[in-house]
Parts: structure tokens; sequence; C-alpha cells
């Protein structure tokens, strides 16, 4: 069975022969704010197990296919099938939990009477720790001078790339929410950014005294800058970082900018923005934040997502531990 088959419906909405994953869709976008991106993968990882459940039921279409005749085995069947395509466990607990989630909508909109989703367990796979800078690696990423530039481009490029990392560092932000980032979202007087994240949900991160003074020196390079070019594109004009063009920053130039200036600092295999992030988070709970605060500024929706750093710090409890307890 293909995507986009019978049972989905268009993007305009209409519903075709399988009504409810339609519903579904508009669900997740209208109720949840989920993103266009996270539809097509919820998309992909249903018409995954519709196109398994039509072989495995022998249904002609999925017109007579039953929600409800679905069972714990035929789940279990779905994922080993998964398996032996060669997808990793990793990916098939983002298909079930993409499942699982479906059907909870099922049941709460009165469709189904029960789940049996929530018998099925969720495979296990070995969490990834997630690589980060030492404070030493960071202050020397940050040591960079603006001597020797040759014209105002240059000195505009420098000074943006510049606040560009100090903010990535210093607010824990994702490359969405940095590309984002308008100038009315940052409060220099109160010291705070105004962020929106996953959901459109808006959190308030503290802003540091380094990241303030490098955002107030680029402003002052840009304006500088596109007084003398006049080729500001308006549409960019309100965000933060924006190219030479004065468009709005994308994804590929922020990982030019960080793989850039990573290079000189750590051998990982990982030089992205996100390692910044991760840098954020671990210096954080190294230095005794909690992690209530840290999941919070992170704009993680559960603890359970920002517990992973504290495989990170665990390193560091223990050196304290040894230092500290007379018995250890």
């Amino acid at each position: 069975m293909k995507k986009h088959d019978s049972y989905y419906p268009s993007d305009s909405g209409e519903e075709r022969c399988y009504r409810e994953a339609g519903r579904f869709f508009d669900y997740l976008k209208t109720s949840r704010n989920v993103s266009r991106h996270t539809i097509t993968a919820y998309r992909t990882d249903l018409d995954q197990f519709f196109s398994f459940m039509q072989r495995h039921f022998a249904l002609q279409d999925m017109n007579s296919f039953d929600p409800e005749q679905v069972t714990v085995v035929s789940v279990r069947l779905f994922m080993g099938d998964l398996l032996q395509r060669g997808l990793q466990p990793k990916s098939i607990a983002r298909k079930l939990a993409s499942v699982k989630s479906f059907y909870r909508y099922l049941q709460e909109t009165g469709v189904i009477k029960s789940s049996v989703l929530s018998l099925v367990s969720t495979p296990r796979y070995p969490r990834h720790v997630p690589g980060f800078l030492t404070e030493q690696q960071t202050e020397t990423i940050f040591k960079q001078e603006d001597n020797g530039l040759s014209g105002p481009e240059d000195t505009f490029v420098f000074h943006r790339d510049l606040s560009v990392l100090e903010m990535l560092y210093g607010c824990g932000l994702r490359i969405s929410e940095l590309i984002t980032l308008c100038s009315d979202d940052i409060n220099f007087g109160q010291g705070y950014v105004k962020i929106t994240g996953k959901g459109q949900k808006q959190r308030i991160v503290p802003l540091g005294s380094p990241a303030a003074e490098a955002v107030k020196k680029y402003f002052e390079v840009r304006r500088n800058f596109f007084r003398i070019n006049k080729m500001m594109d308006e549409r960019g004009s309100g965000y933060v970082f924006v190219t030479k063009r004065g468009k709005k920053l994308y994804p590929m130039l922020v990982q030019r900018i960080t793989k850039k200036y990573l290079m000189s600092v750590t051998e990982q295999k990982e030089k992205n923005p996100h390692l910044l992030r991760h840098t954020f988070a671990t210096h954080l709970l190294n230095n005794g934040a909690d992690l209530k605060s840290v999941s919070e500024m992170l704009g993680h929706s559960s603890l359970v997502t920002t517990e992973i750093y504290t495989h990170v710090t665990f390193g560091r409890l223990k050196e304290v531990y040894r230092k500290a307890h007379p018995k250890a």
C-alpha cells in the first residue's frame, strides 16, 4: 500500500476512506500545534502500520479495517516486521509511539472502547549520551578577536557569527529557535529572551551578559553595514540573525558557522549547533543547577528528556564524592 493511498486525506483536509486518520492529523495540527514536519513523520509511521495490518488481515482495502481488530500479537508482529526490514530499536520505538498516540486519540474521541496498544511495551534501546565541550574549550571559542578584518562585510559576518554562538551556548537554543528569534523577543533591560519552541510553546530564558553584549555589538555593526550597503531585505528585518543580504538566516548556514568555530577546539565527530545546546545543559548541571530548571530552559516537555544529561555529569559527582566522603 503506497503513501497517500485512499485512507489518507489530502492536505486540504478532504477525508477519504479511513476518515479517522485525517481527523487525527487535524487534531495534531490544531489542538497540539504540532509542526508540519512532525505530522509528516506521523503519516509515514501510520502508513507503515496500516500497510502491515492490511496484509496481516488480508483486507482488500482499508474500508473494512476495524481498529479494534488489532491485537497485541498483531502489533508485535508489526514490530517484528520492522526489525526484519533493518530498522533500529530506536526507530521502531518512535513508530510504535506514533501508533499509540493515534489509538489514544481514537479512545479519547470514543471511536474505540479500549486500546490494546497500552499493553505493548516499547522496545529498549541504548540511549545516546550527547557530547559536550569542556568549559576551557568553550572559553577558547569566545576569545576570538576582530583584529585584521578586511572590511565592513567581514566585520558584519564576524560579529553575527560570534553572537550566534553566544546565543546557542548562552541560552541553549535549537537551530529553529535561533533563526526565528525576533528583535522584540530580546529584553536587554531585564535580561531575558522569549523563545518560541516546538509546538509554538513559548518560554523565557535568562540572557547572560556575554551573550547580551555580543548581540548589542552585532546590532551596532549590522546597522552600519546595511546603511552603507543599502541592500537590506525587508523580509528579514525583524529577525535577529540575517545573512549578508539581509534575509532570514537558514539552518545550513548556522551549521557551517558552528562547524567553522568548533573545528579548532574539539575533535568530536558531531560539530553542530546542538553540541552547544548540550554544552549549555551540561555546564549548568555541573555547576549546581537543578534538573527541573534546566528542563524548563531547554523547553523539554518532560524531565525524562533532560535526565540524559545526568549521565554526562555523573563523572563529576563521583569526583566530588571521592574528595568529600571519608570512606570514598
